[in-house]
């Protein structure tokens, strides 16, 4: 008998609405605890809306957003601030690098744990003995974070001095320095040589494996997502048109023809 995976993340039905335009249309799709899951598409999918819908940044029309923590009671995401969806366990990065650029690199990941922090400004201004472990337990657990996407070397360099596929590297540091139970990428590959891909793609397996983290994805190159993603969504004009494995996407006719713009005999 085989265990039934935990339901992490569960979207169901999520409009979003700009004016007359309808960016994502009735959209829903579950990740459950463990997978790295890909969310795939043409440019203009609503890909990227969706993220900010899920993440705080907009608030949908329509639909919900519901957080599943194992042992925990549910909680619905819909209209809460991107610092209380931090909080309740869902950290990204962005499709254009976001990173504190007149920052160390040590720095940019310490500001990650800023939400998981209890030293309010009396405190760390008297900085008695709680804060000063509180302050050290950031800096050990920044750096080891920076270990484990291989900035260690860089960390007290200027964010705005590491190579582009390094400062990627970094704002999945940061990312991961919140704690997150599901981690959204998107778009983490863009921009990156092939030999920066193939490392990013050990290093999304590796932190799922390691640090026991949901992985969801916005990417265009097909090759790391077919080798990585399980399960796969597609989205077309702001509507799922597919979900499933690798090979049942790769096989869809309604996902070639999403990508090609031609009828595809079924």
């Amino acid at each position: 008998m085989t265990d039934k995976k935990h339901k992490l993340l569960e979207v169901k039905g999520l409009t979003m609405d700009f004016g007359g335009l309808r960016a994502v249309d009735s959209v829903s799709l579950t990740v459950h605890e463990g997978e790295i899951a890909a969310l795939i598409g043409p440019n203009g999918a609503g890909k990227t809306t969706f993220f900010n819908c899920v993440t705080g940044i907009y608030t949908p029309t329509s639909g919900d957003i519901l957080l599943h923590p194992k042992g925990l009671a549910t909680r619905r995401l819909n209209g809460l601030k991107p610092n209380k969806v931090t909080e309740m366990g869902l950290a990204r990065t962005f499709q254009n690098i976001r990173l504190f650029s007149g920052m160390t690199v040590l720095e940019n990941v310490m500001i990650g744990r800023h939400c998981r922090t209890y030293s309010g400004i009396f405190r760390s201004i008297i900085r008695n003995r709680s804060v000063r472990e509180e302050e050290q337990e950031i800096v050990e657990t920044s750096y080891r974070l920076l270990e484990k996407v291989g900035l260690e070397k860089f960390v007290n360099e200027f964010a705005r001095n590491l190579p582009y596929g390094a400062q990627r590297r970094l704002e999945i540091a940061r990312a991961l320095a919140t704690d997150p139970l599901l981690l959204l990428l998107d778009e983490p590959a863009a921009g990156m040589n092939p030999y920066e891909t193939s490392e990013l793609d050990q290093l999304i397996c590796r932190i799922s494996e390691e640090e026991q983290i949901a992985i969801l994805l916005i990417e265009h190159d097909m090759k790391l997502v077919m080798k990585i993603s399980n399960p796969i969504f597609v989205m077309e004009y702001g509507k799922k048109i597919a979900q499933g494995s690798p090979l049942e996407i790769r096989d869809n006719p309604k996902v070639i023809e999403a990508y090609l713009g031609e009828e595809v005999d079924a």
